[in-house]
């Protein structure tokens, strides 16, 4: 069996309220940035791979003047908020032991793809994987789904698919892949029991 992870939110956080809240200590401000930058076009792009960090930094610094201190602080600080998910990690070893590939499949930046292969070391277990930003298509885009199998050429009815996001889950499941919606470690273990 091929198991597919997404990255946030499964493997390592990415909580943009909670970063902002630490950040700022001021709920207007907590709720301006998540607005300026998470809710953004520019953040799509930024998965995509269509914008470099520093220009979408720039494009929102053009659109809100009066806030463009708040806005590279946010952006400078963006790493600290991918912390890694130990229960779910920990469970990669286990599942490799057990004979089964391992497949990551998320949306990230280019910036921030970096520094968490760079600093985290559990990427050795993965057989392969795909980032949005490396092929121009994010999630639930069929396209990555199909980018992904056709990569490794992998069947679908073997592949069993971890992430956070219910259209995310639809969207894989859309192209035969089984998907479980990841609420915390414990929803993987059932399956190292009865796959084998």
């Amino acid at each position: 069996m091929n198991f597919i992870f997404d990255v946030g939110n499964v493997l390592i956080d990415f909580k943009p309220l909670v970063f902002l809240e630490e950040l700022f200590r001021d709920k207007t401000l907590e709720e301006a940035m998540h607005r300026i930058v998470f809710k953004s076009l520019e953040w799509v792009k930024l998965d995509q791979g269509l914008l470099t960090h520093r220009e979408a930094t720039d494009i929102f610094c053009a659109r809100e003047p009066n806030l463009q201190q708040e806005i590279r602080k946010t952006m400078q600080n963006l790493k600290g908020m991918l912390t890694l998910m130990p229960a779910t990690v920990e469970l990669l070893s286990q599942i490799k032991e057990m004979g089964h590939d391992l497949y990551y499949l998320s949306n990230y930046h280019k910036e921030l793809r970096d520094h968490v292969v760079s600093k985290y070391s559990f990427w050795g277990l993965f057989d392969g994987g795909v980032f949005s930003c490396d092929i121009h298509e994010i999630k639930p885009s069929p396209e990555i789904y199909r980018h992904l199998l056709c990569k490794y050429q992998l069947s679908s009815k073997d592949c069993l698919f971890f992430d956070d996001m219910e259209e995310n889950i639809a969207a894989a499941q859309a192209e035969g892949i089984r998907g479980v919606l990841f609420t915390d470690a414990e929803c993987i273990r059932p399956f190292l029991c009865s796959i084998k």
